[in-house]
């Protein structure tokens, strides 16, 4: 029995017993965010939305720090996701698993993007297809060379990569994309490539290979409907600008 006077040895075996362990401040931070993404959605701040998609990838650190990081690194929650892996995987608290987790957000973003195309007349879906080539290609850090195949209805065949090259070309060969155009039977054909710097003004490049592009469909009786070049800071149209 403990002593009753206060004495030393009753202090000791009182404090012998253990105090119960808190948890980690970071578990009612995770369910107040997922409580305030219920409420307002994407709304989020980048680095609130990068921590819930962190939050299953890592469970039991906390990730703000983490998500405030990449944020810093790549400029916004996009970026992040259309970073290669080896240049996530540069900041500290990257792993070849978290790299991939994010690698399958951005893949779902870009599917679901496509989905919202597959059975519209591309031409009257223009809002469409310019939220879908902002997703595919605003942010990547290589220049892309994209076509979308269309039939007579405007709409997709298919969508491909023809190219990817540095950060600021891509090779692009006319005959070649007539030969695709012809095996998969497009009617039209709308050309899509990124600039990476940010700035989708379309250089004397762009403007003198789209018109190559188009004289070889022409005597095909493929059209091009336009060429969109895609940039951080928004995105131009040749049609439009009257390049072609």
């Amino acid at each position: 029995m403990a002593p009753e006077d206060g004495s030393a040895a009753g202090l000791f075996a009182e404090s012998a017993v253990p105090a119960a362990k808190e948890p980690p401040h970071y578990h009612g931070h995770r369910d107040r965010l997922r409580e305030k993404f219920a409420a307002v959605g994407d709304a989020l701040a980048d680095y609130e939305l990068l921590e819930l998609v962190l939050f299953r990838a890592i469970p039991r650190r906390d990730v703000k720090p983490l998500a405030k990081a990449l944020v810093a690194r790549f400029g916004s929650f996009a970026e992040v996701l259309s970073a290669e892996p080896a240049r996530l995987m540069e900041v500290e608290g990257v792993s070849a698993g978290v790299a991939a987790d994010l690698k399958v957000i951005e893949a779902a973003g870009r599917r679901l993007a496509r989905g919202a195309l597959r059975t519209r007349d591309l031409l009257n879906s223009w809002s469409a297809l310019q939220d879908y080539l902002r997703t595919t290609m605003a942010f990547a850090p290589r220049e892309e060379f994209r076509i979308l195949f269309l039939d007579k209805r405007n709409h997709l065949i298919a969508d491909e990569v023809q190219g990817r090259g540095t950060v600021d070309h891509t090779p692009v060969y006319p005959r070649e994309v007539a030969r695709r155009a012809l095996e998969l039977s497009a009617t039209a054909i709308i050309l899509a490539h990124n600039h990476p710097s940010g700035d989708p003004a379309p250089s004397a490049a762009d403007v003198a290979m789209t018109r190559e592009i188009v004289s070889v469909l022409a005597p095909l009786k493929i059209v091009v409907h336009d060429h969109v070049i895609l940039g951080r800071n928004g995105h131009a149209s040749l049609k439009g600008l009257k390049l072609f």
